[in-house]
């Protein structure tokens, strides 16, 4: 292997778009995508939340999770409430037809998660995961100083 099959970010994306790419596929037919599993995956741990925070949990950006929770509110998946405690805020809660969804979906992401760690013991996998949380928060070190600051 080469420069390239050595040089991080190459294979973390090859084996993340890898998964991505696949794991969409198996999901299409039941009127998912990738984005919407980790939304309503991130509501099935913590349903009522802000949309930065989901943001933030997510990993996808707050103008393209508003479209997403637009066409997801279209299919009866989600809905925005106002937050009790403060009325300014906007909370979402996965409703009914998303709990639904959530349930065909999950073993599926069980499944692709298994056939991923194939060959890897519980210490290896706990390893890898704990790895791959300090890999990211380790790129906040390259934040431009006027963003960090601003």
């Amino acid at each position: 292997m080469g420069p390239l099959g050595s040089y991080l970010p190459y294979l973390l994306n090859r084996a993340g778009a890898r998964i991505a790419t696949s794991f969409g596929e198996a999901v299409r037919p039941l009127g998912a995508t990738l984005q919407i599993w980790r939304v309503l995956a991130a509501l099935r741990e913590r349903d009522g939340q802000r949309m930065g925070d989901l943001s933030a949990t997510t990993s996808i950006d707050v103008s393209t999770l508003t479209r997403l929770v637009d066409g997801m509110e279209k299919k009866a998946l989600v809905a925005r409430r106002r937050d009790p405690e403060d009325a300014r805020v906007v909370v979402l809660h996965v409703a009914p037809e998303g709990r639904r969804l959530t349930r065909r979906l999950l073993p599926i992401a069980e499944r692709y998660e298994k056939v991923a760690l194939q060959g890897f013991n519980a210490e290896e996998t706990e390893q890898l995961k704990a790895a791959l949380r300090r890999l990211y928060v380790n790129m906040d070190g390259l934040e431009s100083p006027h963003k960090a600051r601003g």
